[in-house]
């Protein structure tokens, strides 16, 4: 393709941003006008199918800047992935397609809900490490099912963001070789000029973390096209420094830290599309020719899958196709639950049914921010990622959360994380996205409230309960013995679009006795029952055996009472299911 085409798909990426972010009277035009040239190629470099975004081996695209939607719903719009114009021109309007950021489930083609910056980033990896898994399992040497590559694209406060750190420093440990960041190093934020915050030598981080580094005007399409060649041949993850202006093309506006979070003006996006030669007066316009270039998109994907599919078909081992079959379509009956018939931490029987589960299911994988045995969390003789199911995330409980936020959208993957309870305020951003998004996330929380003893009170969890069980769509459970470990797992395996808690404790639990009625997967069940009861006591966890075996020989309640172990309120709530600590209630 002549670099001629090139710009003018460019500038029309660029005008149509510009004019949607003008028509919202909102929004960030300045990183999709500076990002257009790299899009344009990137486009000619990608492997997708926008007749079928859910193509297992299509390349992801992460954006991590979410905020630069206005090249995002462009481009999907362009490739063919069912936005039409009005959907721009409702752009950032309540009930449209086009929210102000990009949000998984709602337009088609978004892979993740990015937003808070630096969160992208680590989907990314999380992306790269889930293909890099089941292409482990599913690759032979002579056919490779699995070999897409994962692009994102982020800006200078994603870098900054203590996340990308964390997220980059275990991708180059890992070596992903199917990993490319491109990094839009305009140097404006907000406040003006990175000169303001920072002065660090990315490269010098990068290559420090084992990542491979390129550098480009990120404006010379040619230097754009030779990187990204040069980045599908690296053995190791790939940054690509593209030098740019913001709002590129932007007329007075270009290089203003002005055009980062706010319209560029109408009297300037005229001067713009004249100096480009398009005519001033169109707004949300594209030429047949350009729509043809980019729409290419969809018969070159279909294309694409279909050689895929026929690949498929004509595996020559036997044990890729069984593998690929169980990674598509897990059988959860095939699960042998667990047991339990002595008093033990609940961190333990959690333990074991992880261990079923893993043994039973082989996409579910996982592992904990260097607590494995604290947590329990460890797959016993099940090997090491990539090759087996136990991640080593190492200290990084932030990027481990968003890691696994992807994983679990990536396709065939069902992760855990695993921290102590405490630890989950490093980690709250991630699961505040799993929620929104509705990803099937299971987050391992050990050492519940005081039982955590001699550690003190900067390792005891008090307000965490409270917190996330005020978050809409994300489901707590506290077991409090092994028989509701196991009843709370098999709840939570069913929950498709809910991320999922195990708050579990570090000291030994004694086995409650069997409930008198109800089921403990749908509602409190009461222990013990008296005729004459007005009050109920409504407890939880470890808190529950303390009170039935302690408490209600001591503490002064006014009798007769009820003792009801909760896992969930019933869902005629406003809330979702989730569990109280102590409640005394008395019916009227």
């Amino acid at each position: 393709m002549s670099n001629a085409m090139r710009q003018k798909m460019a500038d029309t990426i660029r005008f149509l941003a510009a004019d949607m972010v003008q028509q919202a009277n909102s929004g960030h035009p300045g990183a999709p006008m500076g990002l257009a040239d790299i899009a344009v190629v990137l486009s000619e470099h990608m492997n997708h199918n926008p007749k079928n975004p859910k193509w297992l081996n299509r390349d992801r695209l992460v954006f991590s800047g979410g905020h630069g939607t206005g090249l995002i719903y462009s481009l999907y719009y362009l490739w063919g992935y069912g936005l039409e114009i009005e959907d721009l021109k409702n752009f950032r309007q309540l009930d449209s397609a086009t929210p102000g950021h990009p949000e998984y489930g709602h337009t088609e083609g978004v892979e993740i809900t990015t937003g808070p910056l630096g969160q992208g980033i680590a989907n990314a990896v999380g992306f790269a490490m889930g293909s890099a898994y089941v292409a482990k399992k599913v690759n032979s040497e002579t056919a490779p099912l699995i070999d897409h590559k994962v692009y994102c694209l982020c800006g200078d406060g994603d870098l900054e963001e203590g996340i990308s750190y964390e997220a980059c420093s275990i991708a180059g440990h890992l070596g992903l070789d199917n990993l490319v960041l491109i990094y839009d190093s305009n140097r404006i934020t907000i406040e003006g000029s990175t000169d303001l915050s920072l002065s660090e030598d990315i490269r010098g981080r990068f290559e420090s973390q084992n990542w491979a580094v390129l550098e480009i005007d990120g404006h010379n399409f040619d230097e754009i096209d030779g990187a990204l060649t040069q980045a599908k041949m690296m053995s190791r993850p790939v940054l690509i420094i593209a030098n740019t202006l913001i709002a590129k093309g932007g007329g007075k506006m270009e290089g203003s830290h002005h055009a980062h979070g706010a319209p560029l003006g109408h009297d300037v996006i005229k001067a713009a599309k004249e100096a480009a030669g398009f005519d001033p007066e169109k707004t949300f316009h594209v030429d047949p020719d350009v729509m043809e270039r980019f729409r290419c998109a969809i018969e070159k994907g279909d294309l694409a899958e279909r050689e895929w599919n026929h690949r498929l078909k004509e595996l020559p081992l036997m044990e890729q196709n069984e593998a690929y079959e169980q990674l598509m379509n897990p059988d959860f009956g095939r699960i042998q639950w667990p047991t339990f018939e002595k008093a033990d931490a609940t961190r333990n029987t959690n333990g074991v049914i992880l261990n079923a589960i893993a043994k039973a299911i082989p996409g579910f994988i996982g592992g904990s921010a260097d607590l494995g045995p604290s947590n329990k969390t460890e797959l016993a003789n099940m090997g090491d990622f990539p090759n087996g199911k136990n991640i080593h995330f190492g200290i990084r409980e932030h990027a481990m959360a968003s890691i696994t936020n992807a994983m679990a959208l990536y396709g065939p993957i069902i992760p855990f994380s695993a921290t102590f309870f405490v630890f989950s305020d490093y980690l709250k951003p991630s699961a505040r996205i799993a929620a929104l998004s509705g990803i099937q996330h299971f987050f391992i929380w050990t050492h519940d409230s005081i039982g955590v003893g001699e550690d003190g009170p900067t390792h005891q969890p008090i307000e965490h309960l409270s917190q996330f069980r005020a978050l809409p769509n994300f489901y707590v459970y506290r077991p409090a013995d092994g028989a509701e470990n196991v009843k709370c797992w098999q709840k939570a395996l069913t929950m498709k679009h809910s991320p999922s808690a195990f708050v579990c404790s570090r000291q030994n639990l004694p086995l409650l006795p069997t409930a008198v009625h109800g089921d403990v997967m749908q509602s409190s069940n009461p222990l013990q029952r008296r005729s004459l009861s007005k009050r109920h006591v409504v407890l939880s966890g470890t808190v529950l055996p303390i009170w039935s075996l302690q408490w209600r020989d001591s503490v002064r309640v006014p009798q007769p009472i009820n003792c009801l172990r909760n896992l969930d309120l019933a869902q005629k709530r406003s809330w979702q299911k989730f569990n109280f600590c102590l409640v005394l209630r008395q019916r009227k």
